[in-house]
């Protein structure tokens, strides 16, 4: 919006130059005045102060005045309209601004989201449902204005530029979320994020198959193509729709007619820091959720793990239930 902004007082100054030269260059040429004058003249006709003219005019000239008067009224309203929308603007800018700053100082391990579009809207909707504390990169200043609120941070600039990374909090963050619709500007960022942030968790967002390896290859720990993903479903809706629909009901967002699904990390799970078999864990008694995934320390998955499997450190177990047993679960291990 500053680039509009200024497109707006450019053209409103343009304006009111242009009839200033017609007044100067009318009173000078049709009324035979001085130049100094017809400067005078058209000051004070601009300006409607009222001041008396420097001789008598006459007909023609009157109604060259009045159409003036007219003209520059319209033209000097819309001129400092314009140019006071613009410092209100700065003002409002700066002090959201300053706002911001002051939460970011106090946040930790928290969710950067580059872009505000459909995908990045919708990554901070499930953020926000989740109380996973996050702030959002939009260098569309139209676009923060319309969307800020108490419950979201914006940080307003360019994500590709380091300084607005940092200022994003990159260094004390825990993951980042590339979602702006450009792949170049998407592994620009990924670049950048992993030189300020070494243990960053980088999720982006790619539009072409060849855009996948470079993510990869940039830093990128996981590349989503929400076309493939779209494509994918649809083709799916044909062959397995049964299988899609219950897909679909797994739900983290807490909707209370939905199956939900959580994860739960080893230091929740065993707080003591001692390595336990699933089957010492009497999880399904305690909570009624059955676990039917497991995240090895080394990344590695296993789907409905067996009751003699060993949890370690830095693993992850991925449970399902019923809202009211998901709810049971995380007061049990305090999620």
């Amino acid at each position: 919006m500053k680039n509009l902004f200024g497109s707006k007082i450019f053209i409103a100054l343009l304006l009111l130059f242009i009839v200033f030269l017609i007044g100067v260059f009318g009173f000078y040429f049709f009324s035979d005045y001085s130049w100094i004058d017809a400067f005078y003249m058209t000051v004070i006709t601009v300006a409607t102060v009222g001041f008396g003219e420097v001789k008598p005019l006459s007909p023609q000239e009157k109604v060259f005045v009045s159409l003036l008067i007219i003209s520059s009224i319209f033209i000097l309203a819309y001129a400092i309209s314009v140019i006071t929308e613009y410092i209100l603007s700065k003002k409002l800018g700066e002090s959201r601004d300053s706002v911001v700053q002051k939460k970011m100082k106090f946040m930790q391990n928290h969710v950067i989201v580059c872009g505000y579009g459909r995908n990045g809207k919708q990554a901070s909707q499930k953020l926000l449902a989740y109380n996973q504390p996050f702030v959002i990169i939009e260098k569309n200043e139209e676009v923060v204005e319309r969307s800020s609120n108490n419950e979201t941070l914006f940080v307003l600039g360019d994500a590709t530029e380091d300084e607005i990374l940092l200022k994003a909090g990159i260094k004390k963050a825990s993951t980042l979320i590339c979602a702006t619709p450009n792949d170049a500007d998407n592994l620009f960022v990924v670049l950048s994020a992993r030189q300020l942030n070494k243990k960053l968790k980088i999720i982006s967002r790619a539009s072409e198959e060849t855009s996948y390896k470079k993510m990869k290859l940039a830093g990128a720990d996981d590349v989503i193509m929400p076309e493939k993903i779209g494509g994918d479903h649809m083709a799916s809706l044909v062959v397995v729709p049964d299988l899609v629909e219950f897909l679909g009901n797994l739900t983290v967002s807490g909707e209370q007619d939905s199956i939900n699904v959580e994860q739960i990390p080893f230091e929740k799970i065993c707080p003591s820091g001692q390595e336990l078999a699933i089957k010492d864990l009497d999880i399904r008694k305690k909570t009624g959720c059955s676990i039917i995934g497991y995240r090895s320390e080394t990344g590695e998955y296993i789907v409905n793990p067996g009751a003699s499997l060993v949890l370690r450190r830095k693993s992850n177990l991925i449970l399902i239930g019923r809202p009211d047993q998901i709810e049971s679960l995380k007061r049990e291990y305090g999620v």
